[in-house]
């Protein structure tokens, strides 16, 4: 006989494991850290190709003033100055894509709990009405 628990059950693990459980899945089969340093590897590679981006928009919105003050400028203080707004962005965007990155894998390793607890209640469902249809 169908049992309204048990359907309820396989209806929230199907419904699970065909949208976020294969996210999650994903996010699970890394250790932790080599998730976390594979998202921070390519956020810095982003956070890089941004700041090019911003700098070179940056150049030519002022390219007038820039190339007029050209003969004036301390070309070592510029790059200084260019290398440390630069290590202050890839720093901080990375400590936000850390923390970022850390409660998502958290999060999907605690929802996997759930699931597999989930299934092994969903066993002992499918075990104990099998133990009663044998009687």
């Amino acid at each position: 006989m169908l049992s309204e628990e048990r359907i309820k059950l396989m209806t929230r693990l199907a419904s699970y494991d065909s949208g976020e459980g294969k996210k999650n899945l994903a996010i699970a089969k890394f250790f932790r850290s080599d998730y976390i340093g594979l998202q921070i590897l390519k956020a810095v590679i982003c956070a890089t190709i941004a700041y090019m981006i911003a700098f070179a928009v940056y150049i030519y919105v002022d390219f007038e003033n820039f190339m007029l003050g050209i003969y004036k400028l301390e070309i070592w203080d510029f790059a200084k100055q260019i290398i440390k707004y630069y290590v202050v962005f890839v720093v901080s965007y990375s400590l936000l894509v850390y923390i970022g990155f850390s409660f998502k894998y958290g999060k999907a390793k605690k929802n996997l709990k759930r699931y597999f607890g989930n299934l092994k209640l969903l066993n002992s469902i499918f075990a104990k009405e099998e133990g009663d249809s044998d009687r």
